[in-house]
């Protein structure tokens, strides 16, 4: 009863969030018609008038506000789609996702790449996907650290990172050999006459002793970090509350009545595929004849490339080479699997990721389905800190990404993905490195690779899908420095690929079909650089009749409602509307600078180094430019203030005296005073 009470308010909660929708977009067209119509009004008395200067200023502002009222639509509109889906949801059921354990589960191999990571946080990332409630695994982390180290502490962080595949094999074999002891013990004893209510007993108590190693792993995670917090509550506790109430199931049932045969095999199969996990560990850079490209794509392009083959290491006068062979003659190998999970080292899965998402792309008619994820959620932080605003963000995305999907135009979001293995291969590409045939099957061109990968995907044919559940989880920036090199990442590559997008979307059939798909995707490579440049202008020029129109607050209002209403479903304040606003002040600089370092690529056809977001502890420093650019872009706010106070640009004057507010609010709370010193006098 109190499940279904749930479900009911759940019901109700969407259906009266798609209403809201409703009337904040049916607000918003309206206000945008009637703002259209004052414009239009206003720029014919221009030009009547022959003030060339002032037709201009008008549509400068009218462009700008149409590329705004884009953006606001965009999320309105995913929005609805998101609750929509929500509701007509239905996941698969436990009892078809157990069928994997019948022995018919395709293999499935989880990616890890890591860069300089601590070792420390890639742990809890292999533990998430190793703990996966599903068979025929296999976790690969992808070292990419240099393999001879330039310094001390490059070498112990290396060598740190090389253990802990060995650590995690030792630690998961104890119980991995005992359970499959009992398995096998299992189908020596079902030949004769079993004591079906014996064995039922039997499998219970095998399950509180898997229960009780997962405690036992999360006491030993006594720290408070957020990430650690999450894995211990919500993978291993959750894990053996899991097994517990499934051993007390068994047993009462076998109390009832007599189990059957075909019962008790499948559970002793499946308590020897709970903790039978192959780890293994791969370093593309030990040897001469692989990509060495210093990205993330590439890491992975690596492996990927030699799956499903065998290898002898050969020692040239150039260093070592992996070298295909026959598999009598190899002494390393690299399994293929049908599909494949990416994972950053920061991220974490839930136990039902991979099955669910599995059983959804094998589900007839999903053939061509390419990419299946869930849009990652933040690690929780605590509140009023950058990670936690930042986090904020985030989230709001993992709805906006649920509504691409209801439009067919999903993006892949790299940090965690499941890919059908076939599907990458159908868009590969071969070139050459350093004399060698390497194989690109995730596109490395710009430093947002998965999102460049959508697009050649859907052009060959293929899906992308979000799945409506939040699966997996990230770690957010703590600091500003961390957080610069992500933000400044992600603004860098979206005009560079969008030529790409503008042919898929203007050539071949289903060009009707296509133009709600292109409304999506062609704000989400654009919007960073329209929406920045755009308030800068905003902040630069008065255009202070137009800002006095009654209908342009009215365009947005809707906005922001339903932006506070989402922050408060994700488990955020409503307030933090006003930190979100204060924090994307804050990233103007870092946005523009990756912009310009896309317009720079692409006339210069030289490609942005990759910059990974550290993942370490401590904090990361600033560069001393960008934290300048705040300071400017502050005094620059108040400069127009003043000015505007002078020329009687109330309008204007309030709207950059607002800005600037928010911005000496995040300078001051997600930077500090004094670390900003500490970043601008570093040498």
């Amino acid at each position: 009863m109190p499940e279904a009470a749930g479900n009911s308010r759940g019901v109700a909660s969407g259906r009266r969030e798609l209403m809201f929708s409703a009337v904040a977009l049916i607000c918003t067209l309206t206000a945008c018609a009637f703002l259209a119509l004052e414009f239009g009004a206003a720029l014919r008395g221009l030009a009547q008038r022959g003030e060339i200067g002032g037709v201009l200023s008008q549509v400068l502002f009218m462009v700008i506000v149409a590329l705004l009222t884009w953006g606001s639509l965009v999320y309105q509109l995913t929005r609805m789609a998101f609750y929509k889906r929500r509701l007509e949801h239905s996941p698969a059921s436990a009892a078809v996702l157990e069928k994997f354990f019948d022995g018919k589960a395709p293999v499935l191999t989880v990616l890890v790449p890591s860069y300089r990571e601590e070792a420390a946080l890639v742990r809890r990332t292999l533990l998430s996907a190793a703990l996966q409630i599903y068979p025929n695994r296999r976790v690969v982390l992808l070292i990419d650290d240099p393999a001879s180290p330039a310094s001390i502490a490059d070498a112990r962080v290396l060598r740190d990172m090389e253990s802990l595949i060995p650590l995690l094999r030792a630690r998961f074999a104890g119980m991995a050999t005992k359970l499959e002891h009992e398995c096998a013990a299992y189908e020596s004893r079902r030949t004769g006459r079993a004591d079906l209510h014996g064995e039922a007993v039997r499998i219970g108590c095998l399950y509180e002793d898997a229960a009780a190693w997962l405690e036992e792993q999360a006491a030993c995670m006594a720290g408070n970090a957020p990430g650690d917090v999450l894995l211990r509550d919500e993978v291993l506790l959750a894990l053996a509350a899991q097994h517990r109430a499934r051993a007390h199931q068994i047993t009462a049932s076998a109390h009832a009545s007599a189990p059957l045969p075909a019962q008790l095999r499948r559970e002793y199969h499946r308590l020897a595929c709970l903790f039978r996990v192959e780890f293994a560990s791969f370093q593309r850079k030990r040897y001469v004849n692989l990509a060495h490209e210093p990205n993330k794509a590439m890491n992975l392009n690596a492996y990927i490339g030699l799956m499903g083959r065998h290898f002898r290491e050969v020692r040239r006068g150039d260093g070592l080479h992996l070298e295909c062979c026959a598999e009598a003659a190899a002494t390393w190998r690299a399994p293929d699997a049908e599909f494949v999970i990416t994972l950053d080292a920061d991220s974490m899965l839930l136990p039902g990721y991979a099955s669910q998402l599995i059983h959804f792309m094998r589900v007839p008619g999903h053939e061509r389905m390419a990419v299946a994820q869930t849009p990652y959620s933040s690690i929780p932080a605590p509140a009023g800190t950058l990670e936690h605003v930042a986090g904020a963000t985030t989230d709001i995305q993992f709805n906006i990404h649920q509504g691409f999907t209801a439009f067919g135009a999903t993006y892949w979001v790299g940090a965690n993905a499941l890919l059908r293995k076939s599907a990458l291969e159908d868009i590969a590409e071969t070139d050459r490195e350093r004399g060698f045939t390497v194989t690109r099957f995730i596109q490395d061109r710009t430093v947002i690779e998965d999102t460049e990968s959508s697009i050649d995907l859907v052009a060959r044919g293929w899906q992308l899908y979000n799945y409506p559940e939040r699966l997996a989880y990230s770690a957010t920036p703590p600091d500003f420095g961390a957080l610069l090199i992500q933000r400044r990442r992600w603004a860098n590559g979206g005009l560079i690929i969008l030529p790409k997008l503008l042919r898929y979307l203007l050539r071949g059939p289903s060009r009707v079909r296509k133009l709600a798909e292109g409304f999506f995707r062609c704000h989400y490579l654009v919007s960073i650089a329209a929406v920045n440049m755009g308030l800068l202008i905003l902040l630069a020029c008065s255009f202070e009749q137009s800002l006095r129109s009654p209908w342009l607050p009215l365009t947005v209002v809707p906005y922001f409602l339903l932006y506070a209403r989402d922050l408060a479903h994700a488990g955020y304040r409503p307030t933090d509307l006003f930190r979100v606003y204060a924090l994307n002040m804050l990233l103007i600089p870092v946005n523009l600078g990756g912009v310009f370092k896309s317009l720079q690529q692409a006339i210069t056809s030289r490609r942005s180094v990759f910059a990974r977001t550290p993942k370490v502890e401590g904090r990361t420093f600033a560069p001393a430019a960008y934290v300048l650019a705040e300071y400017l872009l502050l005094a620059w706010c108040l400069q127009i203030a003043c000015r505007d106070f002078f020329a009687g640009h109330y309008a204007h004057m309030v709207f950059t005296l607002t800005s600037a507010g928010f911005l000496a609010y995040a300078i001051w709370r997600y930077i500090g005073w004094k670390n900003s010193m500490h970043d601008v006098c570093r040498r």
